[in-house]
């Protein structure tokens, strides 16, 4: 399937715009949980206040909480807090928010940088969490004793009704320091997490006692982060509708490419490598072997590039969520890849002999509809509906197979993605009690664990579907890398417009690709403009493989055929091909209508050439006959006219093309003695200046040629004219007297 990419080049541009897409759908997929933990978390727990770095202080608690902060972090604090008088007209408008701060000053947060707020909250944290114990002391000493006590702190020695924020400031500094020294360590030995939760429970308050509507500002937060959440979806909807239109346009192109190229290099083989290819199986290759390399590309694109994407991803963010759970995400992982190695190895061979069920099934239904004839004649319909019945069990029989394994494996991933959500809720749960994380993030924990097992999933649908398209792309290159035997020298010679049509056979030998002997030996011969040569012989004598040789369908294993002086394999076989009308021993007609098959030969004859070529082929008069004419439609195969018919009408379009070389390999088997005789009559005065070669069974119909060749087991055995042969050639005497009585041979 490697060996195809090459023909995703012109698509290079879309897959590198798919992935970047993809990268930005996965990153915006990524952030869902995370702003679905903030919600949580912040929006519902803390009612939207995010840190312990308030919008607002009051003047009274700003002092307060000054007294717990160095002379360096005091002045750090105030560099970030404006002060608002209560007599500047500023105040009047922050009084509509913070309706209860009367008289009091309100230290405003100014705009501040991501790194200047993480340090204020480390500073603001541990001062608001004293602040709130002290204040709690003052006013429910055993509440606050309570508090304190789980923390570690020793409260018993602050008298009842003392406030400890006035006593602070008038005690001799050394005792002071000591003081504030104890209680500053005590709180900055609490967990972090804890006494940022403290501080925004104290920033809360601090709202409460100025009057803001806290609700307000959970809404507003909840509101916020759902509106960036929804704006992330449907950025990713976005990049999901263009991934799939990219996809689908580049998997079409690059199928579109594969067939023209495929189409193209079918076109270029000679009958070596129809011989090792079937007709059935070029078929299969070119239809549902690209068609599988088109699905496996459009899901590919998406699934390749999604999947690590959002797995590496998820893993590094549900880790950061919640480290203490990564064994969950590595146990189902884990587990994951059991299953997928075990669907692997039972499905792999299975999938590697489909194509080739396929295309024993097509050859079966092909020989079929082109034998039905034949299999209605001798009654053998029971016997081919046994053989097809055989193929379509055997390719029916590998594809339940592989169905159950997938209609098994996704239960047991849904089953094994339920138990691990199952299994972090239990865990998270445990964790949430004991504090260790946030509900919040176990939630994300388990969003991510998600994510990161529909990635495996994707993976494993891919890895299901490669063998097959790995065995449909190996298919299709082999015919791409299939190297025509028969080619174009690189600077081919012209037959020129004075081109005379003069064959020449030298010493001609020429055996089968993969033969272990010749079928022609040491054929020499000349066929001259304005001679009709006769080739004769016994069934298998190699009489069609000689005429197949002039156009270049096989090439000679040895000696040269010369056309007007020059070897055909110094002249580009179009240019060969060009100069010679054809008739094949199997006739064929294209759909159409008789007017398009005359024209398939020469696409500028004009209607007096066509209607000439009618005549000499006697098949005007039928064709004249039909109330169309050459308009006449012609069905696939040309079944709606008799084998008569058809042979005329393929001997016409041969003759539209005014070649100077004809060539009719039996092409008048069907037709009845006296349409013989007057078709080769008009063939004769039509055809002067002509070299036609007449390949027959007929001696009667070779009498007049000017030369006949006489073919025994691939070798020429006698060459003359009729009475030349009847003294010298005992094979034509003896075809001759099995075919006519003694007075016709006259």
């Amino acid at each position: 399937m490697i060996r195809l990419f090459r023909y995703l080049k012109p698509y290079l541009g879309y897959i590198v715009l798919v992935v970047a897409l993809l990268f930005l759908q996965a990153n915006a997929d990524l952030a869902l949980p995370d702003y679905m933990s903030k919600i949580v978390n912040t929006g519902i727990q803390q009612s939207g206040i995010a840190d312990s770095v308030p919008q607002a202080i009051g003047g009274k608690s700003f002092d307060k909480l000054t007294l717990f902060l160095s002379p360096e972090e005091k002045e750090i604090v105030l560099s970030a807090y404006e002060a608002v008088e209560p007599s500047t007209e500023a105040y009047q408008n922050l009084l509509k928010d913070y309706s209860k701060a009367q008289g009091e000053t309100i230290y405003i947060l100014k705009k501040i940088d991501d790194g200047t707020r993480k340090t204020l909250d480390g500073l603001l944290g541990p001062a608001l969490t004293t602040v709130a114990f002290i204040e709690t002391a003052s006013s429910d000493p055993v509440k606050a004793g309570t508090m304190a006590q789980g923390l570690g702190m020793d409260l018993s020695r602050i008298p009842a009704g003392m406030d400890l924020f006035s006593v602070l400031p008038m005690l001799p500094e050394a005792q002071r320091s000591t003081i504030l020294t104890g209680i500053k360590t005590r709180v900055t030995g609490i967990d972090p997490s804890l006494t940022g939760q403290m501080g925004i429970q104290a920033v809360k308050r601090e709202y409460e006692r100025l009057g803001l509507d806290v609700t307000r500002v959970q809404t507003g937060y909840i509101l916020r982060m759902g509106g960036l959440m929804l704006l992330l979806t449907l950025l990713s909807a976005l990049a999901t509708v263009t991934v799939g239109f990219l996809g689908a346009r580049t998997a079409a192109g690059f199928a579109r490419d594969l067939r023209a190229n495929f189409f193209r290099k079918v076109e270029s083989f000679s009958f070596a490598e129809f011989d090792k290819f079937s007709t059935a199986s070029l078929i299969t290759r070119s239809t549902n072997d690209i068609t599988q390399m088109q699905m496996v590309t459009v899901m590919g694109l998406r699934m390749f590039f999604y999947a690590p994407i959002i797995g590496i991803g998820g893993v590094i963010r549900a880790t950061g969520k919640a480290s203490s759970m990564w064994w969950i995400i590595a146990l189902a992982v884990a587990i994951i890849l059991a299953v997928i190695l075990t669907v692997f190895i039972f499905a792999l061979p299975r999938f590697k002999s489909i194509q080739k069920l396929i295309d024993k099934l097509n050859l079966v239904v092909r020989e079929n509809l082109s034998g039905m004839m034949v299999i209605r004649a001798f009654s053998m319909q029971g016997e081919e509906e046994k053989r097809f019945d055989k193929s379509n069990r055997d390719l029916t029989g590998t594809m339940l197979f592989i169905n159950r394994i997938m209609v098994i494996m996704m239960p047991l991933m849904m089953l094994i993605m339920n138990l691990v959500s199952l299994l972090i809720i239990w865990t998270g749960a445990h964790e949430v009690a004991q504090s260790q994380i946030r509900i919040g993030d176990m939630m994300a924990f388990m969003q991510y664990a998600m994510q990161i097992f529909f990635a495996f999933i994707m993976l494993s649908i891919m890895f299901i579907i490669l063998p097959r398209a790995s065995v449909s792309g190996g298919r299709i290159a082999e015919v791409l890398e299939t190297e025509p035997s028969i080619v174009d020298p690189h600077a081919p010679a012209s037959l020129g417009e004075d081109f005379t049509g003069k064959v020449e056979f030298k010493n001609v030998s020429f055996r089968y690709p993969g033969a272990s002997e010749d079928v022609l030996h040491g054929i020499n011969f000349t066929a001259k403009p304005g001679q009709t040569t006769a080739i004769i012989g016994t069934t298998g004598s190699g009489k069609s493989t000689l005429v197949s040789l002039i156009p270049r369908f096989y090439d000679v294993s040895e000696g040269t055929i010369e056309v007007g002086g020059i070897d055909i394999r110094k002249v580009a076989q179009a240019d060969l091909r060009k100069k010679i009308g054809f008739v094949p021993q199997k006739v064929s007609l294209f759909s159409g209508t008789i007017e398009s098959n005359l024209l398939y030969a020469n696409e500028k004859a004009s209607s007096g050439e066509m209607d000439l070529a009618l005549e000499i082929s006697q098949a005007k008069e039928f064709v004249d006959a039909k109330p169309e004419g050459r308009g006449l439609e012609i069905a696939q195969g040309g079944i709606n006219v008799s084998g008569g018919q058809r042979q005329r009408l393929t001997i016409a379009r041969a003759l539209v093309k005014q070649a100077p070389i004809n060539i009719f390999d039996d092409s008048f088997s069907a037709l009845d003695f006296k349409t013989d005789t007057k078709l080769r009559q008009a063939l004769k005065s039509q055809l002067g200046n002509s070299v036609v070669f007449l390949v027959t069974q007929r001696v009667a119909a070779i009498k007049q040629a000017d030369q006949i060749l006489v073919m025994d087991e691939g070798r020429l055995v006698g060459v003359g004219t009729h009475h030349d042969l009847m003294e010298t050639c005992e094979v034509y005497q003896d075809i001759a007297l099995s075919q006519l009585k003694q007075e016709e041979l006259a």
